[in-house]
């Protein structure tokens, strides 16, 4: 995947601000169910956010980097307990992407 433009990255940044989080990731940490939830929120949503539980930092930034791979998607974000993540739909669904839902914050 080509690395996002500062401009795209800013542009998915200020759509990202609106949205909360679709998919949750506990004490369980990164399950297959996790990874086929998120792996459907990007293809319907192209963006997304995700909130990791956990106090350990280190175990976060893992967890994050080991769903980014299991998905295919590029973290455009990362603050705090929060990940915004993109990957761009095969077939872009108008009524579910939220580059075209949120089109008009990006101006």
């Amino acid at each position: 995947m080509a690395a996002l433009s500062i401009q795209e990255r800013k542009r998915l940044r200020q759509i990202g601000h609106v949205l909360n989080p679709v998919v949750m990731i506990g004490s369980q940490g990164l399950t297959d169910g996790v990874i086929e939830e998120t792996t459907r929120a990007l293809n319907d949503h192209e963006l997304i956010k995700v909130k990791i539980a956990g106090e350990d930092r280190e175990a976060r930034a893992a967890v994050i980097e080991a769903l980014i791979e299991a998905s295919g998607a590029e973290a455009v974000q990362k603050i705090g307990k929060i990940v915004l993540l993109y990957k761009k739909a095969a077939k872009q669904n108008p009524h579910l992407s939220n580059l075209v839902r949120h089109a008009h914050l990006a101006n």
